[in-house]
């Protein structure tokens, strides 16, 4: 310890405003940004050694990277695959059929809900904006708001709720919670969340009536093509789904024969098809079959797409994983010890708690993920010492849904959402903002409600 100890509550707030200013001040990579923030939290706090404090952050940050680095990895092959060989299209525009344009805005958070599970977010929004254009371009310029907006409504939720997206996946890893039911609990508490956000999508759109507007990309002229691009192009509904549905029903099996049949060779089975890395490699197998198939290309080929999703994917395990070494530095600071005995002392519930210090980093520093990765950190030593009266998975949903209130000015995905949308940033603030206020707490009231009426346990 070289500088004078602080309290840990101090030691939070000045960490935290570390990671802002680097971030958002001096354009600081966000992963330089949380490393040189887990340091200073050792130099801080009287609870760590100065000679102890590069191996406490690099062996966090390195087993991170061990139990994600796969996953994330792999998903990435499998948005990117699917975004080239017009797979996410596909699904996008059969749901559109399904529905009828009557709900069309609806078919925007079915798709973005789907989509955000293997891809990223802010990619999801990328890849159908301009559908969600074309379509109000069909209705002479109307419903722009509630068509940009119902896609943050379904693509945010599965984005925050459900894994192989680092946040979830973190959160499970840290929580030590298995992630078959991660992803059940999270795409249960996902539907009532983009739900609430698709209802203010149309009240929004109603109250403010703002028109299409030319945006970077795609001209108005040129989304017409888009629309009424033919449907021979594409691949086929099935073929385009796979990527998706492998990882959720082979890790969901393993979850379902533990369960029923523990010790059994079915179980067995499933524990190895099921494991999450191998899921996900299986997933990217097919997605590259797909791309393969549709483009007519060949393993040399394929090495092409796959190099660019590893490269995007790089980045994101690094910066997941210096959220995690952030938020065990915190930790060491028994920073989660003195808000658990806070919390005791107001008796505020666990799941308040996740969901308060989740919105506070989230608020702060920009990234949901490192919101949800820092969060769980924190709470995972409290929930060890006091065991909720319920599953652990509605603790991490409670997170979840914190990670997502109050994205703005220092949030990437507003700045996507108002670039791609011409959107001015008060208007911006207005709608997009303002629709995350609704997604997070209704999220946090399904959790409550799964807790208090299937505890699961």
């Amino acid at each position: 310890m070289l500088i004078r100890p602080m309290h840990p509550i101090l030691i939070l707030l000045v960490s935290m405003a570390a990671v802002f200013l680097l971030i958002i001040r001096w354009k600081v990579n966000a992963f330089a940004a949380l490393i040189l923030s887990a340091v200073l939290i050792g130099l801080l706090s009287p609870h760590v050694a100065v000679e102890e404090i590069m191996g406490a952050v690099t062996e966090a940050f390195g087993g991170l990277v061990g139990r994600i680095g796969v996953a994330i990895a792999m998903a990435a092959v499998i948005g990117q695959c699917l975004m080239e060989s017009g797979g996410a299209e596909k699904i996008t525009r059969r749901f559109v059929a399904w529905l009828g344009e009557k709900y069309s805005s609806f078919s925007m958070v079915i798709s973005g809900y789907i989509l955000s599970i293997p891809v990223f977010h802010d990619t999801v929004f990328y890849l159908l904006v301009p559908l969600a254009r074309s379509m109000s371009m069909r209705m002479g310029g109307r419903n722009y708001l509630l068509y940009t907006l119902a896609i943050g409504a379904g693509g945010v939720t599965t984005h925050i709720f459900v894994p192989p997206t680092p946040g979830p996946l973190a959160m499970a890893e840290t929580l030590s919670i298995d992630l078959g039911i991660v992803i059940i609990i999270g795409l249960m508490v996902a539907v009532p969340a983009a739900l609430a956000c698709w209802a203010y999508a149309w009240w929004i759109d109603r109250k403010l009536q703002i028109p299409i507007r030319e945006a970077p990309g795609l001209s108005l002229e040129e989304l017409k093509l888009v629309a009424n691009r033919p449907e021979s192009e594409l691949p086929s509904f099935f073929s385009s789904l796979l990527p998706i549905a492998i990882p959720v029903v082979l890790i969901t099996a393993n979850t379902v024969s533990n369960t029923f049949f523990p010790g059994t060779t079915l179980s067995s089975v499933t524990a190895f098809l099921g494991n999450p890395n191998l899921a996900l490699m299986l997933a990217a197998a097919a997605a590259l079959g797909l791309l393969a198939s549709h483009k007519g290309i060949g393993l040399r080929e394929l090495a092409k797409p796959t190099e660019e999703a590893i490269k995007s994917a790089g980045l994101i395990i690094l910066i997941t994983a210096g959220g995690g070494a952030f938020g065990r530095m915190l930790v060491k600071a028994e920073v989660g010890t003195v808000l658990g005995q806070y919390a005791e002392q107001v008796g505020l519930p666990l799941m308040l708690l996740g969901f308060g210090v989740s919105m506070l980093f989230r608020i702060a520093q920009g990234s949901a993920t490192t919101a949800m990765i820092t969060t769980a950190e924190i709470l995972a030593p409290l929930i060890i010492a006091t065991p909720p009266g319920y599953h652990a998975v509605y603790i991490l949903t409670a997170i979840g849904s914190g990670s997502i209130v109050g994205g703005w000015m220092n949030d990437s995905g507003f700045w996507v959402f108002k670039t791609m949308t011409g959107l001015t940033e008060v208007e911006a603030l207005q709608t997009k903002t303002v629709s995350l206020f609704a997604l997070g707490g209704a999220g946090l009231l399904a959790s409550w409600v799964g807790a208090t009426f299937f505890p699961l346990v």
